[in-house]
């Protein structure tokens, strides 16, 4: 009885330990580089949108794709659950790719979130990530909150690096789909070459305050319903969603960021965001050149996404079960 008292928690922090999987790609433009995803936020199905952008960026592109997910006690991915770990991957790390929400990650995951930070890492962030963190006051890195009051940190990693700390939804969310449409004066903006106007997104329209830094490359419109083809919702003019800037690292010097606040899993089904965001990806990376009109955005393997909601994520799943080109993202649930 005492071995099996002891091997309980030991099987407990071994399926813990195993928060990520990685994606090898074999050859192309992006082979010898790394991205790092963080994926963990609570309703927007980071778990499943992260993966399947990795799985693009690997397959078609030759990146190295490691993906960190927020896990749960058991080992089993947990939306928004700050239980992470495999942050160190981020040492070696061209591009770090970050959709997270309010999570208050281990210290020694934090340290690595920040000396990649202190180095000048190029950072790509999707929807919630303008409010990543909620930290305790008396934490060493408290000063990545959402709401930090530190001098020179003011309101934290979304506002520091991102361009937008959380100002708040604009429209319904839920009740209002959104519609993204191209900066005028960015049509010829690489980022957005091949993409289409006037995507559709699931995820109702943020706030979005540009700073004088910003590039604003795109525009959300809420629509009256979530039908695609629904009207305009004409007391809703068209707010800033999708911007380029740059944040300066210990030294002072100046690294690209790309943003945009849309990203929940369904809204990458349409393939002008998908382009969009995967073209912000090459942008980050300096890999500009090689955006074309025709650059390989296909789906690698299943992917059936989730709607997005609270307490939505698919159970039992474990990171290891999206290993491989052609495992499902994501597998068919399980009973609660």
């Amino acid at each position: 009885m005492k071995k099996l008292l002891i091997l309980v928690p030991l099987l407990s922090c071994m399926a813990f330990a195993n928060t990520s999987v990685v994606y090898e790609g074999a050859s192309g433009p992006g082979f010898g580089k790394h991205i790092v995803f963080l994926a963990s936020d609570h309703e927007y199905r980071a778990e499943e949108t992260c993966p399947a952008l990795a799985r693009i960026l690997a397959k078609h592109y030759g990146f190295k794709c490691t993906v960190v997910f927020g896990v749960d006690a058991n080992g089993c991915i947990e939306a928004g659950s700050s239980k992470i770990s495999g942050l160190s991957a981020l040492k070696q790390a061209d591009l770090f790719f970050i959709f997270a929400r309010f999570l208050n990650p281990p210290a020694e995951e934090m340290a690595e979130i920040e000396a990649y930070l202190q180095r000048g890492g190029p950072v790509v962030g999707l929807r919630t990530s303008s409010h990543a963190f909620k930290i305790p006051g008396n934490s060493t890195y408290a000063k990545y909150d959402f709401k930090s009051k530190a001098n020179g940190f003011e309101n934290g990693f979304g506002h520091q690096i991102l361009g937008n700390t959380w100002v708040g939804h604009y429209g319904q969310n839920h009740k209002q789909g959104t519609r993204i449409q191209i900066d005028a004066a960015q049509k010829q903006n690489v980022i957005l070459t091949g993409v289409g106007d006037n995507a559709f997104c699931h995820a109702g329209a943020y706030v979005g305050k540009p700073g004088p830094d910003f590039t604003v490359l795109t525009h959300s419109q809420p629509l009256v319903s979530m039908d695609p083809k629904a009207e305009p919702d004409t007391q809703k003019p068209p707010m800033p969603c999708a911007w380029t800037r740059s944040y300066a690292d210990k030294d002072g010097d100046k690294h690209r960021v790309f943003h945009s606040t849309q990203g929940a899993s369904e809204d990458i089904l349409d393939e002008n965001y998908r382009r969009l965001i995967i073209n912000g990806t090459l942008w980050a990376l300096g890999m500009e050149t090689i955006i074309k009109t025709d650059l390989n955005i296909s789906f690698v393997g299943p992917y059936q996404p989730s709607t997005f909601s609270f307490g939505g994520h698919a159970k039992g799943v474990k990171p290891a079960d999206l290993a491989g080109w052609e495992s499902p993202i994501m597998p068919a649930r399980k009973a609660d």
